[in-house]
């Protein structure tokens, strides 16, 4: 996959055939520490005991849809690529983690990729779900919970096309505003002052 927004939207799907009703994807891009992590977290059925060995075997799957497992193979081959690692954790109480991390600066890490619209993919497909999205640059950070929208906006606000797409543009814009603020010079003056403390 050319972009890691196209990797997160596999796994979470993962999550939502997993009969998941809350998803947390939260994205860290830290310039200065030269990391970028993922992390993917849901409260589904969880991950058979047997079956976490195998995970990043692409010929293992548990998907119906389809005869390979193709989604956490490539994304543990987009870490190690990287000089970063994949990690699964299945949860006693059911649910999956899904943690991946990158070296920020790597030549062959891919992009982020188009957030926003992987937020709206998954937010028009999946209204029933409630979904936390947070997204750190270099310590500024962008909070998306579907929770608190559903409670401003009304319970089926998310199954209305114009709002998503409104949202998208919001979210996009926040992104935007994310790496403009991290990108000004007090801002990298404040990091950089942080790491020689």
């Amino acid at each position: 996959m050319r972009e890691l927004s196209l990797h997160i939207l596999d796994i979470v799907e993962n999550g939502i055939a997993a009969d998941a009703d809350i998803i947390r994807i939260q994205v860290e891009e830290s310039r200065t520490a030269d990391l970028l992590s993922i992390k993917i977290t849901d409260n589904g059925r969880g991950i058979p005991v047997e079956k976490l060995n195998k995970l990043t075997d692409p010929f293992v799957t548990s998907r119906t849809t389809r005869r390979v497992g193709l989604g956490l193979s490539l994304l543990a081959a987009a870490t190690k690529r990287c000089d970063g690692k994949l990690g699964v954790a299945a949860g006693t109480d059911g649910g999956t983690e899904v943690a991946a991390t990158f070296r920020y600066s790597h030549i062959d890490r891919a992009p982020m990729g188009d957030m926003a619209a992987t937020m709206v993919t998954l937010l028009m497909g999946n209204p029933q779900i409630d979904f936390v999205y947070t997204h750190v640059i270099d310590g500024a950070e962008f909070i998306l919970d579907t929770r608190d929208l559903k409670k401003k906006l009304g319970d089926h606000s998310l199954e209305d096309p114009m709002v998503v797409h409104r949202l998208g543009e919001s979210i996009r814009t926040s992104l935007q505003q994310l790496i403009s603020d991290a990108d000004k010079p007090e801002a990298r003056e404040k990091n950089h002052g942080k790491t020689n403390d």
